[in-house]
């Protein structure tokens, strides 16, 4: 059997490469394989059936982002949702890795060079966080609940030093009581009927708004289910469920850092200044889609 490249396919059939990178890395040319980051396409193989196919969901930015996931594309949407939030959600949490470290393990799964010692944590929650990231675009249409969310928690803080103490509960509800920002949280005992309330009182509606959004974000906030990585979930949790109901998404960065915890304490008082935040942090990310040539109206 004779193969040819991604290229001399494209030139055959007169279809773009990228469309053909696609139709491989979802199977519909058969016989054609991966060798390291090449396909390698069947001489005699032809165009897949046409058809009108099934899209993931409504939302385009949604079905971008799963596409690319799908393809490992480089350099698009995926890519850089990837690395701003993972970086950005992981720093807020304390993280010492630079921007461009995070996008060396994603890029590469190596950190680049470095002239400071680096948490062995760090790369691993870094690491993990990227797979949160994809787990939340595949379950992005699912029905938000506590098993999704425990799966969040267990998959961001999997082989952690945390996860080694047999108190610390990955992937479930915390143990010992904690606070947050010196603020007192919800007690162990009764986390589990928290959540359920509050689950159940956010899906009264089927279709969320905006502020339904933050409003379940402040108050898993409040209650603190886990033991440690409640942020970093709860952050993705507002990405997904953006995403779910076809609202543009976004990323708190370094700089919205205070003004975001100013806004989940004030919530009770002042709705606008975590609103107001986070609509700041929606400007930006719509301006990266903007970039893309993403529509999101």
């Amino acid at each position: 059997m004779n193969y040819i490249s991604v290229r001399d396919f494209a030139k055959k059939w007169n279809v773009p490469e990228r469309t053909v990178r696609n139709h491989c890395a979802k199977g519909k040319i058969k016989g054609s394989f991966l060798t390291g980051k090449t396909w390698n396409i069947p001489e005699d193989a032809g165009l897949p059936e046409k058809g009108t196919p099934k899209k993931f969901s409504n939302n385009n930015l949604l079905n971008q982002l799963k596409e690319q996931k799908d393809m490992k594309l480089k350099g698009g949407i995926y890519h850089r949702t990837q690395i701003d939030l993972t970086y950005n959600s992981n720093r807020i949490e304390g993280s010492k890795l630079t921007q461009e470290q995070t996008r060396f393990i994603f890029e590469t799964n190596t950190i680049g060079i470095s002239d400071q010692s680096i948490s062995v944590d760090d790369i691993i929650e870094t690491n993990n966080h990227f797979r949160c990231i994809d787990l939340i675009i595949e379950k992005a249409k699912s029905k938000l609940t506590e098993s999704l969310i425990k799966e969040l928690h267990f998959l961001l803080k999997s082989g952690t030093s945390d996860s080694r103490k047999d108190w610390f509960n990955v992937g479930n509800y915390k143990k010992y009581p904690n606070e947050v920002g010196g603020n007192a949280t919800c007690p162990p005992k009764d986390v589990a009927e928290k959540m359920k309330e509050l689950l159940l009182n956010y899906h009264k509606k089927d279709q969320k708004t905006f502020e339904d959004i933050i409003d379940f974000h402040q108050k898993f906030e409040v209650i603190h289910p886990f033991q440690d990585g409640n942020g970093r979930v709860g952050r993705l949790i507002l990405f997904k469920e953006c995403l779910a109901n076809t609202i543009v998404p976004f990323i708190i960065d370094d700089e919205l850092k205070l003004y975001y915890y100013r806004g989940l304490q004030q919530w009770d008082t002042i709705k606008e200044y975590l609103l107001d935040t986070c609509l700041s942090a929606q400007d930006h990310y719509k301006t990266i889609l903007n970039y893309f040539e993403i529509d999101f109206k």
